[in-house]
């Protein structure tokens, strides 16, 4: 049996409430972070990954304390952080440490660096200050700095030199936990390099777990053990890094591959979601949070049309709610066209790549329709027929985590999991337990 990990989350939220009018009252809720769960276990690195406004730093932050959970656990070295009060409390902000994206956030610029890196050891009771020169001095040594540094101010350093600065007032408390949110996503490539060599040399030195927010996956294939995939405040799919990122289950993981910059010429076309617009975390949409941009949706059971064309199908009907679609298809305004003539429903089936009459006819029938709605300045009209027609179990039904095809065990459980109705239905793999990564309410 292997050893407890040092940080285990479950069911974790965060909830921020949408207020309106002179009372204030609450008309809403932005669900930045809604029911994740995953366990960092010691000196290792966990990568959480994805697109801005995720949840990344929001989890980051609750997990640390610096946020108040609306729901569920957050347990350090075994114990519930919610509960520790007075000393046990203390100990726990030492033990846990953040490294912030910017580094002028955590350095007071009126302070010298031996002062900043040795305020966290005056905080946590080391008073002998001869004894706080000696350790600040011997951290800076060790993140790649000078002990004569000490009396210099941030201004006087680049911005890679502040960085090492602000890893050196996290790891002169000696944590066993350090969460960095965006460390190296400021600096250019070669002090990219540098900073992250910095990181995992420190991890493995130390045994210092490291909980890793990014949203650059070539950062997380570099530096981290395992990965984390979030979307819209849930994590889709988590894993060994090697696994995740060479063979991702989840569609919207194969899209944030595919945004990667690639020179191989080889390299397969991983698929572009359908659209671009996150959906608004307070009004999160039905079932599976990712369907309106899933190039994978599944389609109705009774359609009857190619994977090309049904995709098309899709793209057509949720770029039209979320209002993306072509100007060819409706015009500098909905309905006209430049020359100040309506679009014909022709035109706006070439637009959306459905020109071509449908071997389906109840599906061709649908698409004619929502097309000449459209056409007539009809866009709601286009949607409701769209939506009514082609309906997807992913938007009625919210995906359970199931362990990832060939993932990975730890004591006989796999280590990896995916949140996608592609898995896991019709005698595919089993819910993951209550010990998995993404436990659904």
């Amino acid at each position: 049996m292997s050893e407890a990990p040092i940080c285990s989350v479950r069911g974790l939220e965060k909830h921020y409430p949408i207020t309106s009018g002179l009372l204030r009252r609450e008309v809403g809720r932005v669900r930045a972070v809604d029911g994740v769960s995953f366990d960092i276990e010691r000196g290792e690195a966990l990568g959480i990954v994805g697109e801005s406004g995720s949840g990344k730093t929001t989890t980051a932050h609750t997990v640390l304390g610096l946020e108040e959970p609306t729901a569920g656990q957050v347990c350090f070295d075994g114990e519930p952080v919610a509960e520790l009060t007075g000393s046990e409390r203390r100990s726990f902000r030492r033990r846990a440490q953040l490294v912030v994206q910017d580094p002028n956030d955590a350095l007071d610029p009126r302070m010298t660096v031996g002062e900043a890196v040795a305020e966290p050891l005056r905080i946590h009771g080391l008073d002998d200050a001869d004894r706080r020169r000696a350790v600040v001095a011997d951290v800076l040594e060790r993140v790649g700095l000078s002990r004569d540094d000490v009396e210099r101010y941030p201004h006087e350093f680049s911005g890679g030199e502040k960085q090492r600065i602000s890893i050196a007032r996290a790891l002169v408390v000696s944590p066993d936990l350090i969460v960095a949110d965006e460390p190296t996503s400021a600096l250019d490539a070669r002090v990219r390099a540098e900073i992250l060599d910095l990181l995992d040399r420190i991890r493995r030195e130390f045994d210092v777990a490291l909980l890793f927010v990014s949203h650059d996956l070539d950062v997380v294939r570099r530096s981290c053990d395992r990965v984390a995939v979030m979307y819209l405040g849930e994590i889709v799919e988590r894993g060994a890094t090697g696994d995740v990122l060479a063979d991702p289950a989840h569609p919207y993981t194969r899209v944030l591959l595919s945004s990667v910059p690639s020179l191989d010429p080889t390299d397969r076309e991983l698929g572009r979601p359908l659209t671009d617009t996150v959906p608004d975390p307070s009004d999160p949409p039905a079932g599976c949070r990712f369907h309106p941009r899933c190039p994978d949706v599944i389609p109705p059971d009774d359609l009857s049309v190619s994977t090309e064309t049904w995709r098309a199908i899709a793209r057509f009907r949720f770029s039209l709610r979320a209002g993306e679609l072509p100007e060819e298809a409706v015009g500098a305004e909905t309905g006209a066209a430049r020359d100040g003539e309506r679009r014909t429903a022709t035109q706006v089936r070439r637009a959306v790549g459905l020109e071509e009459e449908l071997a389906d006819p109840d599906a061709e029938q649908a698409v004619g329709d929502a097309a000449a709605s459209l056409a007539a300045g009809d866009a709601a009209a286009a949607a409701e027929t769209l939506a009514a027609a082609f309906t997807s179990v992913c938007e009625r039904e919210t995906p359970a985590a199931v362990d990832r095809p060939d993932g990975e065990e730890r004591d006989g459980a796999a280590t990896g999991a995916v949140s996608c109705l592609r898995h896991g239905r019709d005698g595919g793999a089993e819910p993951v337990e209550s010990t998995g990564v993404d436990e659904r309410r």
